[in-house]
């Protein structure tokens, strides 16, 4: 991992906390903000680094989607998280979004157990966890056999990721 330069720090920021204040607010992350910030982030990091930047951002946005695309496609990932997720790799790259990544689970985890706890519903936390586990290792997305599993259901229990994202990248910065 390498701190990025100055540039790259407030344009991560400002794309971070704009998302967090959406997510917060209205549980979606608009488009423009995620699409403008792969776009800025690939042709900043072009600028600071010609062709080889280009590259390190790329890398970076094709991991984040990698990572992520498949939690989409489960329902356990909101398109807003997915797309923020991948801006901040186009911002980042490969190693250093992987450190944003690890933070954010790190300090995602203990909010999530937290929010379990006050809404009363920690058993059945871990009961889902349990399911998912399970449901992945047989291929079947978990969604399909328990309802509460898919982001899509007003019953689900859910957490503004971007405002934990923007928690992450603090951490990481």
């Amino acid at each position: 991992m390498t701190y990025p330069p100055p540039a790259v720090r407030v344009l991560l920021i400002l794309i971070v906390f704009l998302a967090a204040l959406f997510d917060l607010r209205s549980r979606r992350i608009p488009n423009w903000l995620t699409v403008s910030g792969a776009v800025l982030g690939l042709g900043l990091n072009w600028f600071l680094g010609e062709t080889s930047g280009l590259v390190f951002g790329a890398k970076g946005l094709g991991f984040a989607m990698l990572v992520y695309l498949p939690l989409y496609m489960i329902r356990a990932m909101g398109a807003g998280d997915v797309k923020l997720m991948a801006a901040i790799g186009a911002i980042l790259g490969p190693m250093n979004w992987l450190g944003v990544f690890v933070l954010s689970a790190l300090l995602g985890g203990p909010i999530a157990l937290i929010t379990a706890m006050s809404r009363g519903r920690l058993g059945q936390s871990f009961r889902n966890v349990l399911a998912i586990l399970r449901d992945l290792a047989h291929f079947t997305p978990p969604y399909r056999r328990t309802a509460e599993l898919d982001i899509h259901n007003p019953g689900a229990m859910t957490l503004p990721h971007g405002a934990i994202v923007a928690l992450g990248v603090t951490a990481f910065l």
